[in-house]
This record gives structure tokens, C-alpha cells and sequence, in this order.
């Protein structure tokens, strides 16, 4: 950890160096090191943005950009940065806690989820981490969520007051509600796909595991494919999304050595497929566990199954919960495969919509969103420009 923060207090003080150079008021720095892809909320904000002054210029950060690339690191970035009158980020940016950003700069934290189950953020970062992560969250100026419901968690979990929390909605949903949209990154998706696997006419169920802190060889995926596959007609195709965090690590060899060849044909790995909302078009049904994904999913109002085989144990040993996670996810939670496999199997089965899930998920979707209008970007870009905005907004 202290190799990371001399690289921490490096960058902040190439950055105070480049503070002798006047913000550029046409210039966005978007530091987007969890999702720089046209799907994530950074690129479509940066778009809405763009949409609504073309004079403005961006320089992105992203997961590419590796501090041993010096030059470009250190002195690039943090030059570009230091001299922006946007920043718009989707994580955590540990450097900030040594960079003396300007008054004149807007810092707009997106983050990367669209709503939290689970604890995050300083609600869970042991304290060497917590405060560094702190005290570069002193430099928003604005954070974004969905609904009221989320002020107090994203609160407590960025350290910041809820004063500054906006209730603007996530660029990402605007494309999740837009249906042209999806039904269009759908057929891309098939097409793509269309060479190595035949694709026609099959229904597709997404797994989606989150992110468990001291995974193991397992990458996470706690599940039977042979069985699952087994019990369901084969038509059925299986995507498996490992998270981000270990997605790179993530070796196609697994599937080869967990997976039996008599279904192997039925099982595509999606984790390094760029940008999630193209998955959730094509998912018939998500199996997940307690990853924001399903704030997202929601909104297409299709059913989800929450697989929560170490429910007990993450309440006792992991993050832990902000609210109690039976009574508030839009959908069944099973424990085991055998509840799973089941559970997939009915859902699909029904030839008509399931009206008690249905009417759980749009409850979901009242307590979390304060607007679906699809024109979150267009407020978050509003704010960014301060135009026809004011801070009572």
C-alpha cells in the first residue's frame, strides 16, 4: 500500500504543478476506471454533454492507463485534469486525495452502479483506505443517484453530505428505457455471436454473480452448469459474467474443464464483453446475487432469481446489507442449486407474466427511481454546464 500512496502523492503533485495553468472552460477530464464503454454512465453523460455545448472537449482516464507509462500518467493525465472545468468519474479516484481541484471545477460522481444491496464504499474499507478514500470524496462537488431511497447508503458510503447528493437519475438508464435502443444493441449482440454459436431462436439466461471480497479459483461462480443446463430445454443458452474485478483473471479454460462437452455449446462467457446493458437486452431471466445490476434489470421488467447460497455468511463475514435483502429484491431468493435450478425452470415455463413478480418489481422500481424520463444525461449535463440550474435544483 505505500508504493500506491507515493504514487497517490506523485500524481497530486504533478497535478499542483499544473495548477499554475487556467482551467480550460471547454475541457472534460472523465475518469472512467470501472466501465469506459459507450453503455457506462461516464461516456453517456460525456455525450449528453457534448450534445449540449460540441465546443467541449474530453480527455480520458480509464483502466488502461497504467502508472508505469510515466509520461502519460502522471504527467498527460494530471496535467489535463488539473486544467478541466468538468470531472466526471464512476469510481473511487485515490489520487484526488492530493489534488487541490479549483473552485471553478464541477467534479460529478457517477459511480458505476445504478443502486447498492450491499455495504461499499467507506462503510467497509479498513480504515488506512477509508480515509484517503475520504478525503479525496471532499472534492465532489455533486453525487448522483436514482431516488431519495439512496441519499442516506451513498452518504454514508462516500463520506459526503447528503446536501450534495443529487437526485438526477444515471445516465446508463436512459438507454436501458429507451427500447429502440435495446432491441437494436440485441440484435448487434446476436450478430456478433451469430458465427460461433447458433443463436436463432433461443432464450437466454444471464448469470451475474457480484464481487465477493477473498475470491477464490472459483471466480466466484458457485454453480452447477451441467445441472442447470440439464434441467432446461436446449434452447436454452446460458451467458456467464464474471465480475469486472476478476473478469481479467477470468480463463475461457474454466469453462472447458467445468463444464461437460454435451452442453458446452449452450454456455457463452460475456465477461469481457464491453458494457452490460447489451447483455441485459438479450437476458430472458438474470440469476444474480446481491449486484446493483438488478437496479438496471429492473427497469425491463424482467424477472430476476436471486441466488444467495452464502446469504448467512455474507451477513456474518462479508458486507453485510443496507436493508434487509429477502424483503426488498425484486424477486425469489434460493439457497441451493436444487431451489435454483427449479426456479429458472418455472419461470420460463410460464406463458404468461408472473403478475405477483411483476407488481414486485414495479414496487422496486417506485421505492429506488424518482424519474424514468430518460433524460437523466440531459440533467447531468445541465448540472455539469450550470446551465438553467441552480444548486436548490
Amino acid at each position: 500500500m505505500d508504493k500506491k500512496v507515493a504514487g497517490y502523492r506523485l500524481f497530486g503533485f504533478m497535478f499542483t504543478m499544473f495548477r499554475l495553468f487556467p482551467v480550460n472552460r471547454n475541457k472534460v477530464f472523465l475518469i472512467a476506471t470501472h466501465d469506459d464503454s459507450p453503455e457506462g454512465n461516464i461516456m453517456v453523460a460525456a455525450s449528453a454533454i457534448k450534445k449540449a455545448r460540441p465546443s467541449m472537449r474530453f480527455i480520458s482516464l480509464t483502466k488502461k492507463d497504467k502508472p508505469w507509462k510515466f509520461f502519460s500518467y502522471f504527467v498527460k493525465k494530471a496535467y489535463h485534469m488539473a486544467t478541466s472545468k468538468i470531472i466526471l468519474l464512476d469510481n473511487v479516484f485515490m489520487p484526488m486525495a492530493y489534488t487541490p481541484i479549483s473552485k471553478s471545477t464541477v467534479v460529478i460522481q457517477l459511480w458505476h452502479g445504478t443502486g447498492t444491496i450491499k455495504r461499499f464504499g467507506l462503510d467497509v474499507e479498513n480504515k488506512h483506505i477509508a480515509r484517503i478514500a475520504k478525503k479525496g470524496n471532499k472534492r465532489i462537488t455533486w453525487l448522483i443517484v436514482n431516488g431519495e431511497r439512496s441519499k442516506r447508503q451513498y452518504a454514508s458510503a462516500f463520506g459526503v453530505d447528503e446536501s450534495r447528493i443529487r437526485t438526477l437519475g444515471l445516465p446508463r438508464t436512459d438507454l436501458l428505457l429507451n427500447q429502440t435502443f435495446m432491441e437494436s444493441r440485441k440484435r448487434r449482440f446476436l450478430r456478433r455471436l451469430d458465427d460461433q454459436h447458433d443463436l436463432s431462436d433461443k432464450r437466454f439466461v444471464l448469470y451475474a454473480p457480484t464481487f465477493r471480497d477473498g475470491i477464490r479459483e472459483d471466480h466466484g461462480i458457485r454453480l452447477d452448469i451441467n445441472r442447470l443446463l440439464g434441467v432446461l430445454d436446449d434452447d436454452v443458452v446460458l451467458l456467464l459474467r464474471t465480475h469486472p474485478a476478476v473478469s481479467e483473471s477470468f480463463s475461457k479454460e474454466w469453462v472447458k474443464t467445468s463444464v461437460s462437452p454435451g452442453v458446452r455449446d449452450r454456455v457463452i462467457d460475456v465477461s469481457g464483453y464491453p458494457g452490460v446493458t447489451t447483455l441485459l437486452s438479450v437476458a430472458d431471466v438474470l440469476i444474480t446475487d446481491y449486484s446493483s445490476i438488478i437496479f438496471e434489470y429492473a427497469l425491463l421488467k424482467k424477472p430476476m432469481i436471486f441466488y444467495a447460497y452464502d446469504l448467512d455468511e455474507f451477513k456474518r463475514c462479508g458486507r453485510g446489507f443496507y436493508e434487509d435483502y429477502e424483503k426488498n429484491v425484486p424477486g425469489p431468493v434460493v439457497r441451493d442449486e436444487k431451489e435454483l435450478c427449479k426456479a429458472v425452470s418455472d419461470v420460463l415455463k410460464r406463458s404468461e407474466t408472473d403478475r405477483e413478480s411483476e407488481a414486485r418489481i414495479e414496487a422496486f422500481l417506485r421505492d429506488n427511481y424518482r424519474r424514468m424520463d430518460r433524460k437523466a444525461a440531459e440533467r447531468v449535463a445541465a448540472l455539469a454546464l450550470r446551465e438553467k440550474f441552480s444548486r436548490q435544483s
